[in-house]
């Protein structure tokens, strides 16, 4: 019934809306939301859409603009979330729900993934992955469980840790190891390896987290030397800051950032955005600038015009995860510098919306405040869903990793035209 509704439903997307649904995606398309386009909450009723997850049809793959080749890197995998490249050039793999941590090693005749191998098991919903020092000859591989961050002895290469995993960093748990809320943990560090970046979700959708002490150090990117001392709250009132990545030249944080729900279909948009340090992003009083959350109404008032608004506002309820900056030279030269981000898709709007990649371009430093559909095609005409990008990285080979959820897959994007 709801993906009947959904079908019946007009196109969101229209010369005088920014906002559209799945049918409106296509590699290539721009899509813009100004701060200005937002309706007032409530707009719409409340909405629970969730994915009916179906195997991918045969015949079925993601679509990327003229000139991309997209093909099946690796499969049966469990729940991929996380990528990211080791400087060797391996792919490390967060298999998030089975506790490990997997290496995908060279790419075959075939396109596949010549070698796979366990890193890590054991773990606590493993999310998000960094390699320290940053540079060519990394030390340690920093590892975030849903309630610590550990680091591993590692050398450029190995196949397993050098020693013991150490503990860095407590952190507040969530999902279902620690009866519930935002679990997912990243961790980058700065270009001079002095700062160790971790952002944690909150634990609720909404709260009044003047009474609720269970919220604390959550909403937040935390900032701690890579030892785990001196930790800090960097940036605040951010409901879910699932994916980091640090700007390559101007060395800036950047974040992906889940918002609020329950507010209608088009309330609030998800968004990516630079992070200052010190910065107020509004969760949970207020969202975009100084937008007030209907359910803590007059609260803190000192902080609405503290609140900032992000850079690049996508379609709300979309939920971007990981992103990724390219730096390579196989992609066409406008690529080069631009950022690349997952969103795993919609559940609290009518219509779908999200399951793709979604490319920002990022000139001198400063992004494009729209974006664009880079890789779509995971949702099926009749609305089921068949693939959830989760994690992007870009692979030493010049190509876009893409790792996909739903059909335990990691998809390889290479550019083969002229």
């Amino acid at each position: 019934m709801r993906m009947l509704l959904a079908l019946l439903l007009p196109l969101a997307a229209s010369a005088q809306s920014p906002y559209y649904d799945f049918r409106a995606q296509a590699p290539g398309a721009r899509h813009l939301i100004r701060p200005e386009d937002l309706p007032k909450p409530y707009a719409t009723e409340d909405a629970s859409n969730f994915s009916d997850i179906v195997p991918r049809p045969a015949a079925t793959l993601p679509q990327a603009p003229a000139g991309f080749k997209v093909s099946l890197y690796a499969s049966g995998l469990d729940g991929p979330r996380l990528v990211r490249e080791a400087p060797n050039g391996d792919l490390f793999v967060a298999e998030s729900r089975a506790g490990r941590i997997r290496i995908l090693r060279g790419v075959g005749a075939d396109g596949r993934a010549k070698h796979s191998f366990l890193f890590a098991t054991r773990l606590r919903q493993p999310f998000g992955i960094a390699f320290y020092p940053p540079g060519p000859s990394p030390r340690y591989i920093y590892i975030a469980d849903t309630d610590a961050v550990l680091r591993f002895p590692y050398a450029n290469g190995a196949v397993r840790p050098r020693g013991r995993a150490e503990f860095i960093l407590k952190l507040p748990g969530g999902g279902r190891l620690a009866g519930g809320g935002h679990w997912t943990r990243d961790v980058a560090f700065s270009a001079d390896g002095k700062t160790l970046f971790v952002s944690v979700g909150s634990l609720s959708n909404v709260a009044d987290v003047d009474k609720d002490k269970r919220e604390f150090h959550r909403a937040d990117i935390l900032a701690a030397d890579p030892s785990g001392g001196g930790e800090r709250v960097y940036a605040s009132g951010l409901r879910n800051a699932v994916g980091l990545a640090v700007a390559p030249g101007t060395g800036r944080l950047w974040a992906t950032n889940d918002e609020r729900d329950r507010l209608g279909d088009n309330l609030p948009p998800d968004f990516v955005t630079r992070v200052n340090d010190g910065g107020f992003y509004g969760w949970p009083w207020y969202y975009i600038g100084g937008h007030p959350d209907p359910r803590l109404p007059e609260r803190h008032p000192e902080l609405k015009d503290k609140t900032l608004v992000p850079d690049v506002l996508l379609q709300p309820h979309v939920a971007p995860l990981g992103l990724a900056f390219y730096e390579g030279s196989r992609f066409p030269a406008d690529y080069r510098g631009d950022l690349f981000v997952a969103c795993h898709g919609s559940w609290n709007r009518t219509a779908r919306t999200g399951y793709e990649v979604a490319r920002v371009k990022v000139r001198g430093g400063k992004p494009d405040r729209g974006y664009e559909d880079f890789l779509t095609g995971f949702v099926l005409p009749d609305g089921r869903v068949w693939g959830r990008p989760v994690g992007v990285a870009e692979g030493s080979d010049g190509a876009l990793y893409v790792s996909d959820d739903a059909s335990g897959s990691v998809w390889r994007v290479a550019y083969e035209g002229r």
